[in-house]
């Protein structure tokens, strides 16, 4: 306890240095302040960085097994690749062997039968578009029907009386139900 007292005492005795400031003695301060930081960096950076450097060695190393297992399964389709090439060619040779009527023969239904599906999807086409027309006529017919009646409704309550009025909705409610059975 004495020492730490003497310390405190020793430091009164101390020389005043002015003030508190920047040393701008660069030879003096720059050695020892890079030496301070690098030794803290490299004390506490050195987990960090060897843990880095650990993931991603075993990123890397993930990433090789990864390739080698994908270049073996690629490899094994390609014999694959190369056993189916060879069995068409064989069939092929079979084929060039037995004559090229066959081969025109079936040719000529595989252009048969896709004219035959080209034709019925052109009638698939037709009826379709047939279809939204009809049906694109009837929505406006139904709108210029509702459009009409609204306005002549508007026209009839300015200019009639309630029993005049009472007879004309009635009416109208007549021939709208006429109009709805025949677009049924």
């Amino acid at each position: 306890m004495k020492n730490v007292t003497d310390s405190f005492l020793s430091v009164g005795y101390w020389p005043s240095a002015g003030s508190f400031g920047f040393n701008t003695d660069i030879l003096a301060t720059n050695p020892i302040n890079l030496s301070v930081v690098l030794g803290v960096l490299i004390f506490f950076g050195k987990g960090v960085l060897s843990d880095l450097l650990d993931n991603r060695k075993q990123r890397i190393l993930k990433t090789i097994r990864n390739s080698e297992e994908l270049r073996e399964v690629a490899l094994d389709q390609l014999e694959k690749a190369r056993a189916r090439l060879r069995k068409v060619e064989t069939e092929a040779d079979q084929f060039r062997t037995a004559g090229y009527s066959e081969i025109e023969r079936e040719k000529l239904n595989l252009i048969n039968s896709t004219y035959k599906i080209l034709e019925q999807l052109e009638n698939y086409k037709n009826e379709t578009i047939h279809f939204e027309q009809q049906r694109a006529i009837n929505q406006v017919r139904q709108r210029v029907f509702q459009q009409a009646l609204q306005g002549a409704l508007g026209t009839l309550n300015s200019c009639l009386n309630n029993e005049l009025h009472l007879r004309t909705i009635s009416t109208n409610i007549g021939m709208f139900g006429t109009v709805k059975e025949i677009m049924d």
